[in-house]
């Protein structure tokens, strides 16, 4: 998400950025990975709903975030554009909800042992 955020705020000064941005919109996946992990403020919302609102019934995306639907109007700061984006992302949606502990954190002192 954070490279998403950076591709939009810099997309018409960046060629490079303008050419990803491109990209982006011409792909049938989009999977954007660890929404919220950053604040994004008012403008960086504003540009994400703008690509989302592009990519509407076009594009397939996949969007990973540690929080229920309820936890995006304080992400984005706002309501209502909370409300549009979700109602864009969910049409035609398949909702995967996981529960319980994370594979990382199960695993973390098999990962970081020194076991070998």
């Amino acid at each position: 998400m954070d490279t998403l955020i950076h591709i939009l705020k810099t997309c018409e000064i960046s060629r490079a950025s303008a050419a990803r941005l491109n990209y982006i919109k011409k792909c049938q996946l989009l999977i954007i990975d660890e929404l919220g992990y950053l604040p994004i403020d008012r403008v960086e919302t504003n540009m994400f709903f703008q690509l989302i609102s592009s990519l509407y019934e076009n594009t397939s995306v996949i969007i990973t975030f540690n929080k229920g639907f309820d936890g995006w109007a304080d992400l984005l700061g706002d309501t209502v554009l909370a409300t549009a984006l979700l109602d864009r992302l969910t049409h035609r949606c398949q909702v995967i909800a996981f529960t319980g502990d994370s594979y990382h954190l199960a695993h973390h002192e098999d990962i970081f042992s020194d076991n070998s």
